[in-house]
């Protein structure tokens, strides 16, 4: 009786129940909202200044939005080549806006093998960010943004464990990966000599500081960048390095450091170079002085103007206090204190349209009209 109830069941359930699978979907794909999730799976990489891979617990709303400002803390830290950058006036509060500059992402999960030997599993948020709308911020806040193209500096660097000096060539990649994996997340890569015999003849110069010789056989390569570093056993520390970046033959700077773990010496190599080329090649685009300025705000007819405009201007990341100081008929003056200028808030203002720019008296306080 079964198969017969099955065998007499209308043909037209089964297209008809495909048609709602379809339409549903059509649904889901057209509610994506502001961004876009990929539907890439594990294939989905971070690639870019923009792009970044955050470790999750979960996959909710409230996870992903807390990835989401993590992330965005580590691509304007990619932008500006500054590890600090996160922490400057007034990034904060577009962190926890983050989700508003996400383009696109995805979730990845990578496996492992834990402490004891069992398989583990790590999710990972792939985020792309919108890029216009990054360096809008950066620009608005007075980030200085690192230009692309970026130099690729060659890492020379000479590992003595106790058996003596060796140099870290192609064919020993995985044991610069820390090194190389950092630039990577400080928003630029460094490359490694072929190490042919006529290289392997460098460790000398290397081990003596001698960055002119480093540099003469580094000639080869573009550009003309060099990281040379020495890391080696010691007696107090475990481990020291001694590092040299050298732009064109000249060097930017030395530093050393000294510690348990070898890796962590070796990717405290990539964050100094990058230090390095960060302050002398970013820059900051032209955002204003901070300080504290008085200006102007007309259209504000009643409390419920005056209530939304304050409240307006105390979620800009550019104010970082702001108070009513004259009130007349031809409006409010108001003295702000801003992170980056009078430029850096005019571009806010035109980004959220709350208020229009007006044209003010020379020599009298910037006029402005709330909508």
């Amino acid at each position: 009786m079964v198969r017969a109830i099955r065998a007499e069941m209308p043909r037209m359930t089964f297209f008809r129940k495909i048609h709602f699978l379809m339409m549903a979907l059509a649904l889901l794909v057209a509610s994506s909202g502001a961004w876009a999730q990929r539907v890439e799976g594990d294939r989905a990489r971070a690639e870019g200044i923009y792009a970044t891979e955050v470790k999750v617990n979960g996959q909710g709303e409230t996870e992903r939005n807390a990835a989401f400002a993590r992330g965005l803390a580590l691509v304007l830290g990619k932008l500006s080549g500054d590890r600090g950058a996160a922490s400057r006036p007034g990034v904060g509060n577009e962190l926890r806006q983050a989700k508003t500059y996400v383009k696109q992402y995805d979730y990845r999960q990578d496996e492992g093998v834990g402490p004891t030997g069992a398989p583990s599993f790590n999710t990972l948020l792939v985020i792309q960010y919108d890029e216009e709308a990054v360096n809008d911020l950066a620009a608005t806040l007075g980030i200085a943004i690192w230009p692309q193209p970026r130099p690729k500096p060659v890492l020379w660097l000479a590992i003595d464990d106790g058996s003596g000096p060796r140099l870290v060539g192609l064919p020993q990649v995985n044991a610069a990966r820390p090194a190389l994996d950092r630039a990577v997340q400080r928003g630029y890569k460094l490359g490694l000599p072929t190490g042919n015999a006529a290289e392997q003849a460098a460790v000398g110069a290397i081990w003596r500081g001698d960055s002119a010789a480093v540099a003469r056989a580094s000639a080869r390569y573009s550009p003309p960048m060099q990281l040379i570093g020495k890391l080696y056993r010691d007696a107090t520390e475990g481990w020291k390095a001694d590092w040299t970046f050298v732009d064109t033959g000249k060097v930017l700077s030395t530093w050393s450091q000294t510690g348990p773990d070898a890796r962590q010496l070796m990717a405290g190599g990539a964050d100094g170079a990058a230090d390095a080329l960060m302050k002398r090649y970013a820059k900051r685009a032209t955002s204003g002085e901070p300080g504290v300025y008085r200006v102007t705000f007309t259209g504000i007819d009643s409390s419920d103007d005056f209530i939304r405009l304050a409240g307006y201007l105390q979620k800009l990341s550019v104010v970082r206090r702001l108070a009513p100081v004259h009130a007349t008929p031809q409006g409010l003056e108001y003295e702000l204190d801003l992170v980056s200028g009078m430029p850096g808030f005019n571009r806010l203002l035109a980004r959220d349209g709350v208020v229009d720019v007006m044209e003010g008296l020379e020599g009298q306080p910037p006029v402005y009209r709330l909508r």
